[in-house]
């Protein structure tokens, strides 16, 4: 899980291990968010992590 600043250097590190990766992505920048903001980013993204988690692998 990460932030979609960060979408093109997990794809560079997927390929550069030679496998892809379950990923999750918020919204970015995430450092200056509120509380408020932070809770509503992980109650908007937590159900795709449990799916990557607990689902097939891609």
């Amino acid at each position: 899980m990460a932030s979609e600043g960060f979408i093109d250097a997990a794809e560079t590190q997927a390929t550069a291990l030679g496998h892809p990766t379950a990923r999750v992505f918020t919204p970015h920048p995430i450092q200056d968010r509120t509380d408020d903001e932070m809770r509503e980013i992980a109650d908007d993204t937590v159900e795709a992590l449990i799916a990557k988690l607990t689902g097939p692998q891609d």
